[in-house]
């Protein structure tokens, strides 16, 4: 294991080292040449210029575009050049490309649940809005005839995930950011093997700059020689252009195109508090069964047709009979390529239409201006808004420019609690006991705009009660942050917050 985990480390070292020496020599060109060649110079001023004027009018978040015109007024000679190469937040033309025709193509077998949305329209016009956007913009449509069920820990879903797959018969799909070894993965690997002597078609994939200090290197080889067909999403390369910033960051199970599984969890020890890693970890997720399953597996096959070469046919797969009716179920993904942001979109809805009360688990909340008004606006409405972040952070960073946003927030209205016995990694909103969403989606920039994500919308379904349970239960382990405690934090802190909430778009 040590052995192991230094080569992980070096193994990141090396990466860094490469990215970090090719920027140091593309500073070193710049700066030699601007003192040679006074032209050269004016030419990186006059860039630079263009380049405010050109962010400026772009359509990208104001907070983001501030930023970079801060930095590149103040560094004139790189500043320009710095945005060309990293700031625009552009997917890399070919994963743009490849994800965008795999999409298109899959679009013709996702078919409008008409009936169903009339009948949401019918109970309230401001839902019935939430789920037409989703059909409109993501393509995916609403379901009935689906079961849901809510985990409120990662031991929960993990204890019926393993009971799920062991009854799998035909397909078993997998989509992690993070896998690690340990115990929890091992079960699963080992069921995974006996499914694939069994003739069942098992298929991986897992995100490389998650995995990079819980994998081995070539450890989809392994996988393959144990029949479990494997593919890497997005390898990691010592590119000066940074094409790492856009992972998968979803966490999909699907088995038999039956019953899916998503939330926050994924597939390491911590997350089923088999190993401690600050703290308590909690996690939530859910499982749906029936209809809504096929949004979930056109995920997968979207994924996995531009990444491999053994493609899989949308038409290899029986419709599913109706399950009991829970309400309303819409399972969707959020991607980067559309330029349509829809994990951000669908928590602002959620919230600017809650009438009594919006409940929120985030491990983050490095939120933009606009999110900030539409969580004070609704507490000034008189909505009780509450949200919970962990009281052990994960990074320090993040877990500073959180609390960064605490005071604005608290001094209007909003209910800031912390989650004393450690981390809390959920990624729910629940918002009047009757619409829900869980997923993979942070309240943060690299969730909304640069990674790939999923989640799931729910109505008036069963498992909308035991988000309400769970939220109350993890309340009791909560400490509310109040004013005082704002202002009991050292100036020289307070301001390390303010400037660390100034670079919030690019984290």
């Amino acid at each position: 294991m040590r052995k192991f985990r230094k080569f992980l480390f070096s193994r990141t070292v090396i990466l860094v080292i490469l990215i970090l020496g090719q920027l140091a020599l593309m500073l070193s060109v710049f700066y030699f040449l601007s003192i040679s060649y006074s032209k050269l110079d004016l030419f990186f001023q006059v860039l630079s210029v263009i380049m405010v004027i050109y962010i400026i009018n772009r359509t990208d978040n104001p907070g983001y575009k501030l930023v970079w015109c801060i930095f590149i007024l103040a560094v004139p000679l790189v500043g320009g050049v710095f945005y060309l190469f990293f700031g625009g937040k552009k997917v890399p033309r070919a994963l743009r490309k490849n994800v965008l025709e795999s999409a298109r193509e899959s679009m013709q077998y996702l078919h409008p649940q008409d009936e169903v949305l009339k009948e949401i329209e019918k109970a309230d016009i401001a839902i019935y809005h939430q789920f037409n956007y989703l059909y409109r913009n993501a393509y995916y449509p609403v379901y009935k005839n689906t079961e849901v069920s809510f985990f409120k820990s990662g031991e929960e879903k993990f204890a019926e995930l393993v009971r799920q797959l062991h009854q799998a018969q035909h397909t078993i799909y997998l989509e992690y950011f993070i896998v690690a070894e340990g115990r929890m993965w091992q079960t699963i690997l080992d069921i995974l093997v006996q499914k694939v002597q069994e003739g069942v078609d098992v298929r991986m994939i897992y995100d490389d700059a998650g995995c990079l200090e819980t994998l081995p290197k070539g450890y989809e080889k392994k996988l393959r020689n144990l029949g479990i067909q494997c593919e890497i999403f997005n390898p990691l390369r010592p590119r000066l252009v940074i094409q790492m910033n856009n992972r998968d960051h979803r966490k999909l199970l699907i088995i038999d195109n039956e019953v899916a599984f998503t939330g926050g969890i994924n597939l390491a020890d911590e997350y089923i508090n088999e190993k401690e890693r600050f703290g308590h970890w909690k996690d939530t997720a859910v499982m749906i069964k029936g209809e809504a399953v096929w949004n979930c597996t056109i995920m997968f096959l979207q994924f996995w047709n531009f990444l491999s070469e053994n493609k899989i046919s949308y038409l290899d797969f029986e419709k599913k009979h109706p399950v009991r009716d829970d309400g309303y179920i819409l399972p969707f993904s959020d991607s980067p390529t559309d330029d349509e942001e829809v994990g951000l979109t669908v928590h602002m809805n959620l919230i600017q239409n809650a009438k009594r009360k919006v409940y929120i688990q985030t491990p983050y909340l490095i939120i933009s201006y606009e999110m900030k008004k539409a969580l004070i606006n609704a507490a000034k409405a008189g909505v009780d808004v509450r949200i919970i972040v962990p009281h052990i952070p994960d990074k320090w960073y993040a877990h500073m420019m959180t609390q960064g946003n605490y005071p604005e927030l608290i001094r209007q209205g909003v209910k800031i609690y912390e989650y004393l016995p450690g981390f809390i990694h959920s990624k729910t909103i629940l918002c009047d006991d009757e619409i829900g969403f869980c997923g993979t989606i942070n309240m943060d920039y690299r969730s909304y705009y640069l990674h790939y994500e999923d989640g799931v919308l729910m109505y008036r379904c069963s498992a909308l009660q035991r988000m309400a349970e769970d939220y109350q239960e993890t309340l009791e382990v909560s400490q509310l942050v109040t004013m005082e405690d704002c202002q009991r934090i050292c100036l020289p802190i307070r301001l390390f917050h303010a400037v660390l909430n100034c670079f919030s778009p690019l984290m």
